[in-house]
């Protein structure tokens, strides 16, 4: 009998991506001579004990105890002299963490087919946003935050898979805790490793997305240069001069704003106020478009709300479309923070070791964790179970109990029949093992 029998399902995705092979070949150099274990390997099994909720290194250990499903695993010792060889080469390692995740990710694009982003000729989504990390100790470079805590403020980059889908990552990028919330050059780094991270094909097709902390100077000046041809939608912070522009917009200028389903929504408003407004200072072509709505009951108002409404801004180079259409798809920026939950969910909420490279390492671990879930879902999952966050994945799919048969020569895996989601489970392993390996 063997447990987290649904784990399965993460080898299959490792193996038809690529991914596994990539890590093999991209960590060979830190392999020491006569080695049992390939770092490659290591690397993968950490990755698929934390999709399956593990938070440390020792974790492991879910996948050592049934060698028949992982294979072999290496020891808690062997595994700890790894990563702090990896940190050790800390540029070196994650350029080649980083190279294996790039090569799997078009892999798994491909084989995703319609259902990747960017597949049907529109722009690829890449939503910005950092976060706080807590660090329960004095790790390395773990400071105060603007949030009153102690720990660290990582930036993150996510690819939206839009409605149908979750989300990947693309960059999660560890910073100490007294980083800033709107620093330019962290945000201008977490875009060009995204762009890394997409097929070359899809990188002239990219809206970047990110909140008022994206609202800078020298942010919009770095994505509007000519030879990036970047898209963006951004918050904007209202400041006196953009409260004095919605003072003058006419009542008739207002035009109601949309709702999730993409519905006129009642008492919310939006409008456009860039003629109202000195923007030589900003990028050519840039428009600042303003939303106001009325509180949600019981919401204590701001002294900067205006006539009982609040108010809140964004600057996009969009030319066509209408406003509540634009604002909408700018809205839909907020799937970045179910994206951070989730991560939190996979390895993310604690990082466990002393130093800081180290834990840089373990934020690429998490990335790659992410990954094997999106990709599972995204190529072997189909309708709701396809928007399953990693939670639900593995209460309903990865703990599922199975038994391993010999019998001619083969061994194969029997799952238990009268699980609620064991159709799923077959079916999805079934259409992984049609791939072929990548």
């Amino acid at each position: 009998m063997v447990s987290q029998a649904g784990a399965v399902l993460l080898w299959e995705t490792l193996r038809a991506t690529g991914l596994g092979r990539g890590l093999s070949q991209g960590l060979s150099r830190w392999r020491a001579p006569r080695a049992v274990h390939d770092p490659g390997k290591i690397v993968a099994d950490l990755a698929a004990a934390v999709a399956l909720g593990g938070d440390c290194l020792a974790d492991i250990a879910v996948l050592r105890e049934q060698p028949e499903l992982a294979g072999p695993v290496a020891s808690d010792p062997v595994v700890s002299r790894l990563v702090a060889a990896l940190a050790a080469d800390g540029p070196r390692a994650l350029k080649a963490i980083r190279a294996a995740r790039a090569a799997a990710r078009e892999r798994a694009w491909a084989l995703a087919g319609r259902d990747a982003p960017g597949a049907d000729g529109g722009l690829v989504t890449v939503d910005l946003d950092a976060t706080i990390v807590i660090a329960h100790s004095d790790k390395d470079q773990a400071s105060p935050t603007w949030k009153r805590t102690f720990g660290f403020h990582p930036m993150t980059a996510w690819a939206d898979h839009g409605a149908g889908g979750n989300g990947e990552p693309l960059a999660i990028m560890l910073r100490p805790g007294n980083a800033g919330s709107n620093t330019a050059a962290d945000h201008i780094e977490a875009v060009r490793l995204s762009l890394a991270q997409l097929p070359r094909h899809l990188r002239r097709r990219v809206l970047v997305r990110a909140d008022s902390a994206g609202g800078t100077h020298d942010f919009l000046a770095w994505l509007t240069a000519p030879s990036r041809r970047l898209r963006y939608s951004v918050g904007m912070t209202i400041t006196e001069d953009m409260q004095a522009a919605i003072g003058q917009v006419p009542a008739g200028a207002w035009t109601p704003a949309y709702d999730g389903d993409g519905q006129a929504r009642d008492g919310a408003w939006v409008a456009d106020i860039t003629g109202l407004l000195d923007l030589s200072s900003w990028p050519a072509g840039m428009r600042v478009i303003v939303r106001k709505e009325r509180p949600h009951p019981g919401a204590q108002l701001r002294f900067t709300d205006i006539d009982g409404h609040r108010f809140t801004a964004l600057a996009t180079d969009a030319k066509k479309g209408q406003l509540a259409d634009l604002e909408l798809r700018h809205r839909r920026r907020a799937r970045c923070e179910d994206r951070i939950r989730n991560a939190k969910d996979t390895g993310l909420r604690n990082l466990p070791l002393k130093g800081y490279a180290a834990n840089q390492v373990w934020c690429e671990i998490v990335a790659l964790a992410c990954e094997l879930l999106a990709w599972t879902q995204m190529i072997a999952l189909a309708g709701e179970a396809r928007r399953w966050e990693p939670k639900r994945l593995r209460l309903r799919l990865f703990s599922i109990a199975g038994r391993l048969v010999r019998g001619g020569r083969r061994l194969r895996l029997r799952l238990a029949h009268r699980w609620p989601w064991a159709d799923e489970v077959t079916a999805a392993i079934a259409r992984l093992q049609a791939l072929p390996a990548g």
